[in-house]
């Protein structure tokens, strides 16, 4: 479907209005494998049920883990980190966290399982962390293109423990092996080589040591040891998803307030929120929130000063190659914009009519509506690809431009 944003600019005000967010999709995804990864029963309240997280809990389920779901509470019987299944087929879609965990998980098990992807996934950078887990022991077979999505994956009971796994495309790499490090019954060091913003990494470390695991930092990587004890675990709501109508605060001086939020959150996500307080312009290393990059770019026109992105190149191997689509969009605008290796410099600008290339991107779909919140005739290509992380964004924003009835165009 396509989605033609309403421009309210000049129709609103500054009163409070509340708005709901799933839960955070990274949160979630990390509370599902460290639940099945413990011993005993976890409940987790605040599950996101994105296209990502549903697949990644069907995932499970194929794996032989027993899941219950109760609307937003799951509750995981875990396997103590060894799983009774010794084959299965499991389909990861186009769930990037999926991709990379799964695969950490398996390596360590007596097994041979069949790992598929939707088409968009094969593009998607796995190589580094598959090197690692055949360094690990682990044995690999690839149905198509080497190092890549689809795959057999066989597991071994002896695995190497002191292993390095390159993050420079993606962080992960670490937090997958971080996770997972605790099922080689051993105590494992895992060291990162690479450059890469360790925000999400640091997520994934409180959230094993809320399970009873503690990472000992040590130079150049980590030690783990130990086993995950089963909790009730309360998911926050998503940052990621909260930061576009923050974002369309700035740009037309609303009083949106994401419900939950909290100021101290651990999602990286909390510093793009914090930038945009006295934001108008100028030089911003987007590598700690990188999935806002986007977001920024959406808006950027709207300042007083240019607005240079930088430093986040691993974004063009993501759902999509991101910088292109922020500057193939842009200058459908109207707006000027300069492409470089790691971002772009976009310049002041009134954006014209136009049509906005999602590239199966549910991030493009979501930045750029808030673009058109601003701007006269912006119109969504398949707009729901916004599923795969926020389904009801679009309704949501329905919502919030109803409480403006009198839209006048500005």
């Amino acid at each position: 479907m396509n989605y033609k944003v309403k421009n309210i600019y000049g129709n609103t005000s500054d009163k409070k209005i509340p708005v709901s967010v799933p839960g955070s999709k990274s949160i979630t995804a990390r509370a599902l494998l460290i639940a099945a990864l413990s011993c005993g029963e976890s409940t987790l309240y605040g599950v996101q049920f994105s296209d990502d997280c549903a697949t990644f809990l069907q995932c499970l389920k194929d794996l032989g883990i027993k899941c219950e779901v109760f609307g937003t509470t799951v509750k995981i019987t875990g396997c103590g980190g060894k799983l009774e299944k010794s084959k299965a087929e499991i389909y990861v879609g186009s769930a990037g966290t999926a991709a990379r965990f799964l695969p950490a998980f398996l390596a360590f098990q007596n097994g041979r399982y069949t790992l598929t992807c939707s088409e968009q996934m094969k593009k998607r950078p796995v190589s580094s962390l598959i090197k690692t887990l055949e360094e690990l022991g682990a044995k690999f077979t690839f149905l198509e293109e080497k190092n890549s999505y689809p795959f057999i994956i066989e597991g071994t009971l002896s695995p190497k423990t002191e292993i390095t796994v390159n993050i420079e495309e993606s962080s992960q790499f670490l937090s997958a092996l971080l996770i997972c490090g605790i099922c080689a019954n051993a105590p494992m060091t895992i060291k990162a080589e690479g450059r890469h913003s360790l925000g999400y990494v640091n997520m994934t470390l409180d959230m094993m040591w809320s399970f009873g695991v503690t990472a000992q930092e040590i130079e150049g990587g980590y030690r783990v040891c130990g086993g995950y004890t089963a909790k009730k675990y309360e998911i926050e709501p998503d940052v990621s998803a909260a930061c576009y109508f923050y974002a369309a605060n700035k740009i037309l001086g609303t009083n949106l307030c994401v419900n939950g939020l909290m100021p101290r959150s651990m999602q990286g996500d909390i510093k793009f929120i914090k930038l945009l307080q006295d934001f108008d312009g100028g030089t911003v290393d987007c590598s700690p929130f990188s999935d806002q990059a986007l977001t920024l770019a959406a808006i950027a026109p709207y300042f007083k000063n240019p607005t240079k992105i930088c430093n986040v190149a691993h974004i063009r191997k993501q759902e999509c190659d991101r910088i292109k689509a922020m500057v193939e969009n842009l200058t459908a605008m109207g707006v000027k914009v300069e492409e470089f290796a790691d971002g772009v410099k976009i310049y002041p600008s009134l954006p014209k009519p136009a049509k906005i290339k999602t590239f199966g991107d549910h991030r493009v779909a979501m930045s750029f509506a808030v673009s058109g919140l601003r701007a006269d005739g912006i119109e969504i290509e398949n707009a729901e690809v916004c599923s795969k992380t926020f389904k009801d964004f679009f309704t949501v924003l329905d919502g919030i431009c109803n409480e403006y009835p009198d839209n006048k165009q500005a």
